[in-house]
């Protein structure tokens, strides 16, 4: 009974051969709330679609056109009716489910390449055979449901007009797809190899195990090798991670049901398992963090992620997984989600335990990292987010040592994600736009060093993916947690390293994020470096020279085409350890940025949407600080959370900045920052170029020695002494 295997998978041994219910059995059943909502939402969605009757459209629509809609609603519907009636035994399910099959077992052997393909690269029913293969991922589950309940006719039209056909298509009519290593041919290899369980295709799964000829060069196994690190994150970022995990565990799951021999979920250290926990971890209140082509209102609450906690904790059973299920408040009609939703029910859930990470990029773990400073164990508490991973393949962004800051009023310090409408229509058809070549993966589009008006590896992706971001030091625990990393290789002649330190100090709510950014090259260069920040401008003492009246655009290419400008200014005050500051307001919370620039530094306040015809860009702010014509630059910033404001109460607490004095020095192989608070208060922070653990190093700061081990000390000038 092979076609019972594959939902069980996780859940119960893939031999078990379990018959649907008879009718009456369904209504004696009790689920747990999560499953039952489940349940009740799938009935709700193939009764309507069982009144609406079989719709099975010649393709020709692309994203977020009719015919692209209803071939998903249909597979959806035959993974939702397949699941009900292995729930409930009706066999008006299995019927409904049947007829839809058989549709496109009729349909499909009559399609070509889909009219609306463009330049990707084409599937039958939908615009790129991408969307094909997730249509097979879920079509399969489905079928293996109603399968055995079928006449052997009925199964032979499924398998030799749909699924069949549908798995030869997207293995040995799309080489150039499913070979690849990347997440499209993920989703293929997991297609392919559930027909081929359920088909009893022993050649379908071994292409989709090890790739068409079988070498074991490309396929799953090979994609698991080499789209993860040895902590579990994906080679594209974040947002590729939710969409990847999802044929990665279902079709583990299965190769578990059928192939327990093969231990798939201890293969490569558990990488399946670790990748589930590491996308977890890189969220922030359930959201994606948005690196690379990203839409940054992706969350947990995706099928994609509701299948990963369901299917990692039948693997595994931890109760942390639980905690997400309850935040996701959803979960699957599967056995393994069945049993997910029990637990909760049960009270058995243990909080997720968020921390800070670093999370090693590349194969080999040594292409870089992405660094999560966290000082609490929250999913809204505050996060300083550090990209130093190599480039992410083609989806990948030029920026390298980039940041972003988070805490419980959201996004703070931004990443711009993708230039995208998914699924929408009018915009391309829902395609990655134009504008997301030329600003979303500029440089100038992040909080990054861009030399020259240039993007780094002079924006070509392909370069970018050879050179590796070095991850010198890093500290993920304590009052002063810091990531320090380095690129040679982005701008030519011009190596940069990067200091960033999250600072908890007593006495504040809130820590800060320090900055030390230096840029060196030879002859002369113009560096800018970029805040793009979220929330309203309060005020500065930087004097801008306001554009109302024209708005000039910031420059032609790389990005700066599409920036206004809205104001250019110099610091109003030059004594020594009196930096310049912008003070925004973001939710209920002030933030300030200070900067203590080198001399002769400008500010330009700009916004993006310039040269924009379609209407095609979110209208954010970006302060930039620019250094012109010199052969090296340092840039030092702190940012500051303070204050809060009550819209309901109209009250405002601490607004104006705590912090009164920031400055830096270079001293030898050293920069020392030294922050005043408002009080007199003053604390220093000594990074050192030299990164050894072991490494002492000592500066004099008012006439006192201070030493310490390591890249990083931290001095209360006040109290002395290292922490």
């Amino acid at each position: 009974m092979r076609s019972l295997a594959l939902l069980l998978a996780a859940a119960m041994p893939a031999t078990a051969a379990v018959a649907a219910p008879p009718p009456s059995a369904e209504h004696t059943r009790s689920y747990a709330p999560l499953f039952a909502a489940e349940v009740e939402a799938a009935k709700r969605d193939v009764e309507a679609s069982i009144r609406a009757g079989i719709n099975v459209p010649v393709p020709k629509d692309p994203g977020g056109g009719f015919t692209h809609e209803q071939h998903k609603r249909n597979y959806r519907i035959i993974f939702e009716g397949g699941q009900l009636y292995r729930l409930t035994g009706d066999v008006r399910y299995r019927d409904h489910v049947r007829d839809l099959l058989l549709a496109y077992a009729k349909l499909y052997p009559t399609l070509g390449p889909h009219p609306a393909a463009a330049n990707q690269a084409a599937g039958r029913l939908f615009w790129q055979s991408l969307n094909d293969s997730v249509f097979l991922v879920n079509a399969v589950q489905g079928y293996a449901q109603i399968r055995d309940a079928l006449t052997p006719a009925e199964r032979a039209r499924i398998d030799d007009g749909a699924i069949r056909p549908m798995a030869k298509f997207l293995s040995d009519g799309s080489p150039e797809v499913i070979g690849r290593i990347h997440n499209h041919a993920t989703w293929a290899c997991a297609g392919v190899g559930l027909a081929g369980y359920l088909l009893g295709d022993r050649d379908l799964v071994d292409k989709a195990l090890l790739g068409l000829d079988k070498s074991g060069k490309t396929g799953f196994l090979r994609q698991l090798d080499l789209l993860f690190s040895p902590d579990g994150y994906y080679a594209e970022g974040p947002y590729y991670q939710r969409y990847a995990l999802m044929p990665f565990v279902v079709f583990a799951a299965a190769i578990d049901a059928n192939e327990p021999q093969r231990k798939i979920f201890d293969y490569r250290g558990g990488i399946v398992l670790k990748a589930v926990r590491t996308a977890i971890d890189v969220t922030h209140d359930g959201y994606f963090l948005p690196i690379n082509d990203a839409m940054p209102d992706k969350s947990l609450r995706t099928d994609e992620l509701y299948q990963a906690v369901a299917i990692a904790y039948a693997a595994t059973r931890d109760p942390v997984f639980l905690s997400i299920a309850e935040r996701q408040g959803h979960t699957v009609l599967t056995p393994a989600g069945e049993a997910l939703a029990v637990d909760v029910a049960a009270g058995k859930a243990k909080p997720w335990p968020f921390a800070s990470r670093l999370l090693s990029d590349g194969p080999d773990g040594k292409g870089g990292a992405l660094v999560l400073l966290r000082d609490r164990p929250t999913a809204t508490g505050p996060l300083l987010v550090v990209k130093n991973t190599v480039q992410g393949m083609g989806h990948g962004h030029f920026d390298r040592l980039n940041w972003l800051y988070y805490d419980e009023t959201g996004a703070v310090v931004t990443d711009y994600g993708a230039a995208r409408f998914l699924n929408v229509e009018a915009k391309r058809g829902g395609r990655y736009l134009p504008e997301n070549d030329s600003w979303a993966s500029a440089t100038v589009a992040h909080n990054t060093l861009v030399v020259d008006e240039q993007s780094h590896f002079a924006g070509d992706w392909k370069v970018g993916e050879k050179v590796p971001t070095q991850q010198l030091a890093s500290r993920l625990d304590g009052p002063t947690r810091y990531s320090i990393a380095a690129i040679d290789g982005a701008y030519k002649g011009v190596a940069i390293r990067r200091a960033l330190l999250l600072l908890d100090i007593d006495g504040l709510g809130n820590p800060l994020i320090l900055d030390i950014l230096r840029g060196t090259g030879g002859g002369r260069h113009r560096f800018d470096l970029p805040l793009h920040f979220s929330g309203q401008i309060i005020d500065s003492d930087i004097v801008f020279d306001r554009k109302l009246a024209e708005r000039p655009v910031l420059g032609t290419a790389n990005g700066y085409q599409h920036l206004w400008i809205d104001g250019v200014g110099s610091a109003a005050d030059k004594v020594a350890g009196k930096a310049a500051r912008l003070t925004f307001m973001q939710g209920n919370r002030f933030y300030s940025y200070h900067m203590a620039p080198p001399a002769g530094a400008r500010f330009i306040l700009a916004e993006s949407g310039a040269n924009d015809p379609e209407f095609n860009l979110r209208r954010q702010p970006v302060l930039i600080q620019r250094i012109d014509g010199a052969d090296s630059a340092t840039f030092v910033s702190l940012l500051e959370p303070h204050g809060s404001y009550d819209a309901s109460a109209e009250t405002v607490v601490g607004s104006r900045a705590r912090v009164v004095g920031l400055d830096h020095r270079r001293l030898g192989n050293v920069d020392l920052v030294a922050i005043t608070l408002a009080g007199g208060r003053r604390l220093a922070v000594a990074v050192a170029d030299n990164v050894a653990a072991d490494a002492l190093h000592s500066v004099t700061i008012d006439g006192a020695a201070h030493s310490w081990t390591g890249p990083v000390g931290r001095f209360d000038l006040a109290k002395g002494g290292a922490k």
